[in-house]
C-alpha cells in the first residue's frame, strides 16, 4: 500500500505559501505550535493501524521538495513571490521530528489520535494541509473501507456542470479533507472538462491545490487564513488586530489580489474596524465568508461599503463555509455578480457507503489550528461556536 505523502511540496493550498512568505518577511523568529482536533471525537475513532501508518507516512515527508521546474512555474504564475522566498522554499524540507503523534486507546484497537507540530512558525506553517490530507487518506484505507470510486468522476463532472449552468464562479478548495489525492485529481480533471463543454456558462477560476494547478494548467487560488489573524493577535494584542493583520498583509503583497477573511474574531468586530478605514476598504478587492449565516453576509457587507461611499458591486464576496450545490445556488441568486465560491469537501470527499448507497460515507470533521506562538495561546472566535478554538 503506497504511503499517502504529498505528491510534491506544491501538493497543498496556495494560502500556505502566501502566509509562509509573509511570516518569513515579518515574523521569522517566532515559535509556533499547531494542534489537531477531531471535531467528531465522540463518534469517530481511529485504529492503531491507522495511527501507525500515519506515523510511517509522516516519517517520509522529508523526501518532498520543490523541483527546479516547479520553481520556474511558480515564479511565473505567482509573481508576487520574491526570489528570496523561492530560494527559501526550494531549500525547505519537512522535519518529521517536529510532529508529535500519540494514540489514546478507547475501545480495544480503537482510540483517539492526538497530534501537534512544533517549531519555527515559518516551518511548521506548511504541516497543516498535508497532515490532514494524509490522515484522511489513511483513515479511508484502514478504518472506513465501505466506499468506492465507482461513478465519482462523473459525479464531480455533473456538479461542475450544474454550477456552470447556473452561472457560478467557483474554485476547487478540497485538499485538506480530500478522500485521497486520486479523488482530488479526478475532481479537478472533471471540473475542467465541464468548463470545456460549457465554455460560455459560469467560470472555474482554479484550484487551491498548487500541484494540481501546475499539472492541469489552471490558476492556483487562495486567500489568507485564520491563523494569520490568530498569530498576530497573540503576538501584538487584540485591540487593533484586524487592522494590523490587513496592514502587514497588504505591505507584503502590494500587487496581489487582496481578499479579507472576516470571521476570525467575529465578523461584527471585523466590520467595526474595516468601516473606520475607507482607504483600506477601497484597496482590498473583496471579503471571504467562512462561518455564520451566509445569507446575512452580503447585505451586511453592502451596508458597510455604502456607509463608506464605496460601490459594493465593485467588490467580490467569496463564500467558503461547507458549501454544497444547493447552498451555492441560493447564494448566487442573492449576491449575483459579486459572489464567488470556494468549494471543498463537497467536491473532494462526497461518497456513499457501498453497503447502503442511501447513506453517506462522511468525511472526517477535523482541523489543525495554530495553538500557540511564542508560548502565547491563540484564539479563534468565529461566527459559529463549533468552529471556535483556543
Amino acid at each position: 500500500m503506497t504511503l499517502p505523502i504529498p505528491q510534491s511540496i506544491l501538493d497543498t493550498d496556495l494560502y500556505k505559501f502566501t502566509m509562509q512568505n509573509a511570516v518569513l518577511e515579518n515574523f521569522p523568529d517566532v515559535q509556533a505550535i499547531y494542534r489537531f482536533t477531531n471535531r467528531n471525537k465522540d463518534t469517530t475513532l481511529f485504529t492503531r493501524e491507522c495511527f501507525e501508518r500515519l506515523q510511517t507516512a509522516v516519517s517520509h515527508f522529508d523526501q518532498v521538495k520543490l523541483t527546479p521546474a516547479e520553481r520556474v512555474w511558480l515564479a511565473k504564475t505567482c509573481p508576487y513571490f520574491p526570489p528570496q522566498y523561492l530560494d527559501y522554499l526550494e531549500n525547505y524540507r519537512f522535519k518529521p521530528e517536529q510532529v508529535h503523534i500519540e494514540f489514546v486507546p478507547v475501545n480495544g484497537d480503537k482510540g483517539h489520535i492526538e497530534m501537534t507540530a512544533e517549531g519555527p512558525w515559518v516551518e511548521t506553517i506548511l504541516w497543516e494541509v498535508p497532515l490532514m490530507a494524509c490522515l484522511s487518506e489513511t483513515y479511508f484505507t484502514t478504518v472506513d473501507n465501505d466506499w468506492s470510486y465507482d461513478g465519482q468522476e462523473d459525479l464531480a463532472y455533473q456538479k461542475g456542470k450544474a454550477l456552470l449552468e447556473a452561472g457560478c464562479v467557483f474554485s476547487e478548495f478540497g485538499t485538506r479533507r480530500r478522500r485521497s489525492f486520486h479523488t482530488q485529481d479526478f475532481v479537478v480533471r472533471a471540473l475542467i472538462k465541464a468548463t470545456q463543454d460549457l465554455p460560455n456558462s459560469g467560470k472555474l477560476t482554479g484550484t487551491s491545490n498548487v500541484f494540481l494547478a501546475h499539472k492541469y494548467g489552471i490558476n492556483p487560488v487562495g486567500t489568507v487564513a485564520h491563523e494569520w489573524f490568530m498569530g498576530i493577535g497573540a503576538l501584538k494584542g487584540y485591540e487593533s488586530v484586524n487592522d494590523l493583520a490587513l496592514e502587514i498583509w497588504e505591505t507584503t503583497y502590494p500587487n496581489a489580489i487582496l481578499l479579507a477573511l472576516t470571521d476570525t474574531f467575529s465578523t461584527t468586530a471585523f466590520f467595526q474596524t474595516f468601516s473606520k478605514n475607507p482607504a483600506r476598504a477601497k484597496k482590498w478587492h473583496g471579503l471571504r465568508q467562512d462561518s455564520g449565516d451566509p445569507l446575512e453576509f452580503a447585505p451586511r457587507a453592502k451596508e458597510v461599503y455604502v456607509k463608506m461611499g464605496i460601490d459594493h458591486r465593485e467588490k467580490m464576496i467569496i463564500y467558503s463555509d461547507s458549501l454544497n450545490l444547493d447552498k451555492a445556488l441560493t447564494l448566487k441568486k442573492q449576491a449575483d455578480e459579486i459572489a464567488s465560491f470556494g468549494i471543498g469537501t463537497f467536491l473532494s470527499n462526497d461518497f456513499v457507503k457501498v453497503s447502503d448507497p442511501k447513506s453517506k460515507s462522511p468525511a472526517l470533521n477535523m482541523v489543525i489550528k495554530l495553538a500557540e506562538v511564542n508560548s502565547k495561546s491563540c484564539v479563534k472566535i468565529s461566527d459559529d461556536l463549533r468552529k471556535a478554538s483556543q
